[in-house]
């Protein structure tokens, strides 16, 4: 696996002398495409000279080791120092290991985030919109920006029907992809004079937004409606064409967007993620498998279908993939999901790490 290592280091040392490149420098999509070619492989590159400055000082150490001394003292801290770096040597290489996996190039990217409430009534308008306030939550603490492209308000107690909103940060999809899927709520309902727990369910989706390199949609192909908004906002937002629905016509996919006072704003809003859900169904045309897992990461939004349950009475959460338990529900419904995210991230890596060994073995 390590014999890349040479040849990534001079990719890298060529990506950087192109971005400084005056040619480079002057077009707005070939610097972009390079500086995130850089990134992705950065990492690796650090580690690589990181292992080879941990080299040398094992040739050294090993030196000292193998010299006859006088004072055995000093043999012994040479060999303990030899021992430490050789385990600290593995750690990288067990590092390098995972990161030469192959890399998924949405993980960069922002998010487009579509939640909607499922089966369970009220109880599931109320647990959907819980929900996109941790997810809110949990960006807010990353210094994430979220954008909110349209809300549908639930009727009866409140809640919301369906949200959709952009994640804007470094990383954030790699962080959330794991997080599309049925989610669970089991609770006693205040309406509930019995006591009964009820369980509800919310669907939850994850896009990469798609950027203007990764994918050009052609304006004839898309049909613009101008409408009133509805919902909060003051006489202005019920009164002026400002809410904008688009239909992308080769695909009958359609977006709208409420949320701004400004007509432009929300055509530009709604264009992005127009272009994420179509972006979405070309990716799933050039890879059939990821169209397979994508079809199961929502469902029907069926109590059946979850990935998680939040289990109120017992202030338990349960991701039932890795079959991961915390018992502090009540700080990651605050948005502090890394207890959750961390275990993920890691078993999918592994089970990367088993697959690619097992198809060179």
């Amino acid at each position: 696996m390590f014999e890349k290592l040479d040849e990534i280091e001079r990719k890298y040392a060529t990506l950087e002398g192109r971005r400084d490149s005056p040619e480079v420098a002057a077009n707005h999509v070939e610097y972009t495409k390079t500086v995130r070619a850089m990134k992705e492989i950065a990492p690796i590159v650090e580690k690589v000279r990181e292992r080879r400055r941990v080299d040398e000082q094992l040739a050294g150490a090993k030196e000292l080791v193998a010299t006859p001394s006088s004072g055995d003292e000093l043999h012994a801290m040479a060999l303990a120092e030899y021992e430490e770096l050789r385990s600290k040597k593995a750690a990288i290489e067990e590092d390098l290991r995972v990161l030469l996996l192959p890399k998924d190039p949405n993980d960069s990217k922002n998010v487009v985030l579509e939640i909607r409430a499922g089966t369970g009534g009220d109880e599931a308008a109320l647990f959907a919109e819980e929900l996109f306030r941790m997810y809110a939550r949990y960006a807010e603490g990353r210094k994430w920006k979220v954008e909110v492209i349209d809300r549908s308000e639930a009727s009866g107690r409140g809640g919301i029907k369906e949200i959709q909103a952009i994640i804007e940060g470094e990383g954030a999809f790699s962080r959330l992809k794991f997080e599309g899927g049925a989610h669970r709520v089991q609770r006693v309902p205040e309406t509930e004079t019995q006591g009964r727990i009820h369980t509800s369910a919310a669907t939850v989706a994850v896009l990469p937004e798609a950027e203007d390199i990764d994918i050009e949609i052609n304006e004839k192909d898309v049909r613009v409606d101008l409408f009133c908004a509805s919902g909060p906002g003051g006489q202005g937002v019920n009164t002026t064409y400002s809410a904008v629905r688009l239909t992308h016509l080769p695909t009958n996919t359609v977006v709208q967007c409420q949320d701004e006072r400004s007509q432009i704003k929300n055509k530009a809003k709604a264009m992005r993620v127009l272009r994420a859900r179509i972006f979405e169904v070309e990716r799933e045309r050039r890879d059939a498998a990821y169209a397979a897992d994508r079809k199961k990461m929502v469902g029907s939004g069926d109590r059946s279908e979850k990935i998680r349950t939040y289990n109120f009475p017992q202030s338990r959460v349960t991701d039932h993939r890795i079959g991961f338990t915390s018992h502090r529900l009540t700080e990651i419904l605050d948005g502090r999901l890394d207890e959750l995210i961390d275990p993920l991230v890691s078993h999918f890596q592994a089970e990367k790490l088993k697959e690619e060994l097992a198809s060179k073995s």
